[in-house]
């Protein structure tokens, strides 16, 4: 069979037309259609050295900073690119330090921290003007089985199948004309933008009514366009550039009625892998904030599989800054 491209440093599956003689190769539309853009632009650093690459940068949040996901995903990228095929990514911990910019590109260096018999630690620093913007820290395992398993129960949750995407939810609200204007404002440029992420909501939020939601979501997530089989360690890139996405925003849902965000970006963020799983198949993203306070919220985030396998762990520190309220008049 031929070899399948290389893509972020990772094999994956051929494309169309790659297939030996005889065999048939899915072609568009009928499996999946398009490359994911997440496996052949974002996360598909450029090599400049030993230990040295250079990410591009493909959706950019209306914020016009950086998006959080797209530099751990790459920098988890860099250090995987730095450790064996038989080593897989458990955990990952990144401190934001400073904004990224988003009209040049990122360095990605890595220090090979640690080359253990089953553990090795990787250290990535994302670096912009010279500076680091973000420093990753990477653990890797060689895959050991272990009598000692268990985990939480998955949500009794609708299968995305029956549930509208993010899109489609949009442009229902839109048609309603009680809709508030602010939030008519920012639907609309929610839609203009071009994610590279599905997104069903399970529990949507209601911008028809200002009332105070708790501080939960639950929404199926997965990458638009077709991944396959291929290097864990690729699937787990992506999940670390999907996890960022509306994460925070959890934090926000039992006061977007009383109060207008001035200022959210993340401090930190913390990943931990547990089981083998597709990014390109619909996973059930569970997100709650415990805390919130001292301008800051805190997110802890989960990723099951359909199958009712908990995949991933992730949790999240951010910076909440309002508006102050008008002064009352004292008439």
């Amino acid at each position: 069979m031929a070899a399948g491209a290389e893509a972020g440093g990772f094999r994956v599956p051929p494309e169309e037309g790659d297939g030996p003689p005889g065999e048939k190769v899915a072609t568009a539309p009928e499996a999946a259609d398009l490359r994911s853009v997440l496996v052949t632009s974002v996360l598909n650093l450029e090599p400049l050295d030993l230990d040295l690459f250079r990410g591009r940068h493909y959706w950019v949040p209306v914020s016009r900073r950086l998006f959080g996901g797209q530099i751990v995903g790459q920098a988890l990228v860099a250090a995987a690119k730095a450790v064996g095929e038989e080593l897989q990514v458990h955990s990952l911990h990144c401190y934001f330090v400073r904004a990224g910019d988003p009209s040049v590109p990122v360095l990605y260096q890595v220090e090979r921290t640690r080359t253990g018999h089953s553990f090795s630690v990787r250290s990535v620093k994302a670096i912009q003007h010279g500076k680091p913007i973000l420093i990753c820290q990477a653990s890797f395992q060689e895959v050991q089985a272990s009598p000692v398993q268990h985990q939480f129960h998955m949500p009794d949750v609708p299968l995305p199948e029956e549930l509208q995407t993010r899109e489609e939810l949009i442009q229902q609200y839109l048609e309603d004309p009680n809709l508030i204007e602010k939030y008519r404002r920012g639907l609309n440029k929610i839609l203009a933008q071009e994610v590279p992420i599905e997104m069903k909501p399970v529990n949507p939020p209601d911008f028809l009514h200002q009332n105070p939601q708790e501080p939960k979501q639950l929404f199926w997530v997965r990458a638009r366009g077709h991944i396959g089989d291929c290097d864990m360690k690729l699937h787990c890139c992506v999940a670390a550039y999907i996890s960022d996405y509306a994460f925070l925003g959890t934090a926000l849902l039992p006061h977007h009625h009383r109060h207008r965000v001035r200022f959210m970006v993340s401090l930190d963020h913390s990943m931990w892998f547990h089981a083998p799983f597709r990014a390109d198949h619909w996973m059930l993203y569970e997100c709650e904030s415990p805390w919130a306070g001292g301008s800051r919220g805190l997110v802890h985030g989960r990723l099951w599989r359909r199958d009712g396998v908990l995949a991933v762990s992730c949790a999240q520190e951010g910076v909440i800054r309002v508006q102050d309220p008008p002064p009352q008049s004292k008439l």
